[in-house]
């Protein structure tokens, strides 16, 4: 019967296994450290993409947004957050894996709404130059807040609520 011997050396061995280590954390964070994204994702780098985003989906702004904020996406879901969401989730995207981090709020003067005497806006919420939920609200003492889709391209998902931010 043969028998063999290996000397181990320790500090090779701990280096080594060191390397894999690390290795892995670098692989897991390039491979796997992106947030989930909505099958819907719009990149909007810059006002001009914002803009056209929204002729995509059928309406005509004013060009330059009438507010621009930081908001915080809350961590605790109040009653107005959930109904919020909900038209969100019905556009495909959802606001619940953004809680507690800043987003950016675009505000702008929708100017072919069809039949409003008020100002209409469409809100648009942006994380890290991606479009992440926004709405259309009708200012009329009767008026809706309602997906970003205009309405005379598709029926739109529309929620009677009184205009207040729903990040608050």
């Amino acid at each position: 019967m043969m028998m063999m011997t290996a000397k181990v050396n320790i500090k090779k061995l701990l280096i080594a296994l060191m390397a894999a280590v690390a290795l892995i954390i670098a692989l897991i964070s390039i491979l796997g450290g992106k947030e989930a994204e909505p099958s819907n994702v719009a990149t909007t780098s810059d006002n001009d993409s914002r803009v056209q985003f929204l002729e995509s989906q059928g309406w005509q702004v004013v060009t330059s947004p009438k507010e621009a904020s930081q908001v915080k996406i809350p961590t605790e879901q109040s009653p107005v957050f959930t109904r919020y969401n909900e038209l969100q989730k019905n556009q495909g995207y959802d606001l619940s894996q953004y809680a507690g981090k800043n987003v950016m709020r675009y505000v702008y003067e929708i100017t072919n709404y069809p039949g409003s005497d008020q100002p209409v806006y469409a809100t648009l919420l942006v994380y890290k130059n991606q479009i992440i939920g926004g709405d259309i609200t009708d200012t009329a003492a009767k008026g809706t807040v309602q997906g970003l889709k205009n309405p005379s391209d598709t029926m739109p998902t529309e929620t009677t609520a009184p205009s207040s931010d729903p990040t608050e």
